[in-house]
C-alpha cells in the first residue's frame, strides 16, 4: 500500500498541491493549481490555498495513508510560528499557513519550510544533486530563492530562512530591492527584473517567454539582458561558495530556461574567481526535476524527514 505526502508549493505566481509517493512521483489527477500574484487579496490567497489543499486531500486513494503535509513557501517565513510573508505577495504578512493546512487536513503532521530548502532536498533525492552532500538548490523565476544542504543535511537556520540567496547583494548593481537592500540578485536577475531592464533599454516584449524568443532570434538587447542576469547569479553563487565551500548548485525555475546560454554566463562569472580554486570548482547544473520539482521538494519534507532541517 502506497504512503503519500500531500505537497504544497506557494510562490509568487501560483499555489499548488498534489499527492506524492515515496519514490517522488506525483499521483495523476491529484495536482491542483491556482494563481496568486502581487495583486491578490489575503482573502483570495486564503481561498486558493484552501481549495488546492482540499482538492489534493480529496484525491487520496481509498484505504491508503497520508504521512503528512509538506509546505514549501516563498520567503521569508517564521518556521516556529508557522507563518509566511512572501515578499512578492504583499497581502500576506505573517499569515498562518501551517494552521490553515492543519485545519484542512486534520490530525495530520504539517511541516513548513522555505521553498528553497524543499528544492534542495528534491534535487538531492531524485534530481541533479544525487550523491552531493554540500549543495545549493536554487530557483530563478518570479523571484530567486535557494536552500542549503551541508554535510548531508538541510540547513534551516533559527527562523527557517537559511539559504535565501535571492537577497545576497551583487557587485556594481545599484538596484533597489523590496527587501530594503540594494543590488540583491533577485532585484537584478529574476525574470520580471530582467524583462523590466530589457524594456528600459528599448526592447518591445513583455514576458520571459518573449525574451527567450528574442534571444533565440539574436536580439542584442535580449542577449545583454540574459548576460546581465547570468552574471549576477554567478556572482551570488561565487559569494555563497566562498562562504560555504559548496560542491554543486542545481538551478531550476521558469526563467532558468530562458536560454541554455544563461548557464554559460553564470559559469563565466564564477570562473573569474580562479585565484580561489575552492570557489571556482563549484559545479552549476540545470535542475534534474520537471516542473513538478517544487511539489516533489515539499513532499521531501515528509518522505525525507531524516535529511530535513531541525528547528
Amino acid at each position: 500500500m502506497a504512503q503519500w505526502a500531500l505537497a504544497v508549493d506557494l510562490g509568487g505566481t501560483k499555489i499548488e498541491a498534489a499527492l506524492v509517493d515515496a519514490a517522488g512521483a506525483v499521483l495523476p489527477g491529484s495536482r491542483f493549481r491556482l494563481p496568486t500574484g502581487g495583486g491578490s487579496s489575503s482573502a483570495e490567497l486564503e481561498a486558493g490555498a484552501r481549495a488546492v489543499i482540499g482538492a489534493a486531500y480529496a484525491a487520496l486513494p481509498p484505504g491508503e495513508s497520508l504521512l503528512g503535509v509538506g509546505i514549501g513557501s516563498a520567503g521569508p517565513i517564521d518556521v516556529h510560528r508557522g507563518l509566511v510573508s512572501p515578499l512578492n505577495l504583499p497581502a500576506w504578512r505573517d499569515f498562518p499557513l501551517r494552521a490553515l493546512a492543519e485545519e484542512v487536513v486534520p490530525a495530520t503532521p504539517v511541516v513548513l519550510r522555505i521553498d528553497g530548502e524543499a528544492i534542495a532536498l528534491a534535487e538531492q533525492w531524485v534530481g541533479a544533486a544525487r550523491g552531493s552532500d554540500n549543495l545549493l538548490g536554487m530557483v530563478v523565476s518570479t523571484g530567486i530563492g535557494g536552500g542549503l544542504i551541508l554535510g548531508g543535511r538541510a540547513l534551516a537556520g533559527p527562523t527557517g530562512n537559511a539559504g535565501h540567496i535571492g537577497h545576497v547583494e551583487v557587485g556594481g548593481m545599484n538596484v533597489p530591492c523590496l527587501c530594503g537592500g540594494t543590488g540583491c540578485v533577485e532585484a537584478v536577475a529574476s525574470g520580471p527584473a530582467t524583462t523590466a531592464w530589457a524594456r528600459a533599454q528599448g526592447w518591445a516584449g513583455s514576458t520571459g517567454e518573449d525574451l527567450a524568443a528574442s534571444y533565440a532570434a539574436g536580439d542584442a538587447i535580449a542577449r545583454a539582458a540574459v548576460q546581465r542576469s547570468g552574471t549576477a547569479v554567478g556572482q551570488a553563487i561565487a559569494s555563497a561558495t566562498a562562504l560555504l565551500d559548496l560542491e554543486l548548485v542545481a538551478i531550476g525555475g521558469g526563467f532558468s530556461r530562458v536560454s541554455p546560454d544563461l548557464f554559460g554566463f553564470i559559469r563565466e562569472a564564477i570562473a573569474r574567481r580562479s585565484p580561489f580554486p575552492f570557489v571556482a570548482k563549484v559545479r552549476v547544473v540545470p535542475s534534474g526535476l520537471s516542473d513538478e520539482g517544487p511539489l516533489i521538494g515539499a513532499a521531501a519534507l515528509i518522505h525525507r524527514a531524516d535529511y530535513r532541517s531541525e528547528v
